[in-house]
């Protein structure tokens, strides 16, 4: 059954993960001596969503779900990886003004590009994105929860307890 909130969620998530990849792709390519393991691992999340992605609308179009829980893997995974690439781009970049050209010529995730202001930029906005698809795929990964068994988490009910059904004075 298709959901619309769940395929609003989902076009969120390729929204940002397009901007990310978009972004993070031009640092790399501006880059003049290599970059740092961050910046490649914020390449690798967007990658790794862009694929899951295809699989995800699949799925909800389609609904060709093959491993019941796969769908809720998929989107835990990329809670993690986003939420961890967003930790540390941040924790690299730190809070300075991309203007201070003191902190863009000497941060490591800056400092590897003839323009480092721009360069800054990208990274700062490559973070908030981060961020934003964080929350879309958190948003999604307890959607496929609830999803999974009528929203009862995994053991389809509260606590445990069958709904419906034949009562003792019908046995």
């Amino acid at each position: 059954m298709v959901s619309i909130v769940t395929l609003g969620l989902r076009a969120l998530e390729l929204l940002w993960t397009l901007l990310i990849m978009a972004l993070v792709g031009n640092m790399i390519h501006d880059s003049a001596g290599g970059d740092p393991a961050i910046v490649n691992y914020t390449m690798f999340v967007a990658v790794f969503s862009m694929l899951s992605l295809i699989y995800l609308f699949a799925a909800e179009l389609f609904d060709i779900v093959l491993i019941p829980m796969l769908p809720m893997l998929v989107d835990a995974l990329n809670v993690l990886f986003f939420f961890v690439g967003a930790v540390a781009l941040a924790a690299y970049l730190g809070a300075h003004s991309c203007n201070n050209s003191g902190y863009t010529k000497s941060n490591l995730v800056t400092k590897t590009s003839g323009s480092e202001p721009k360069r800054c930029r990208e990274a700062q906005a490559s973070t908030a994105f981060l961020w934003f698809a964080f929350a879309c795929y958190a948003a999604s990964m307890v959607l496929s929860f609830m999803n999974k068994s009528g929203g009862g988490g995994l053991r389809g009910g509260v606590g445990g307890i069958r709904r419906g059904g034949p009562s003792m004075s019908q046995v």
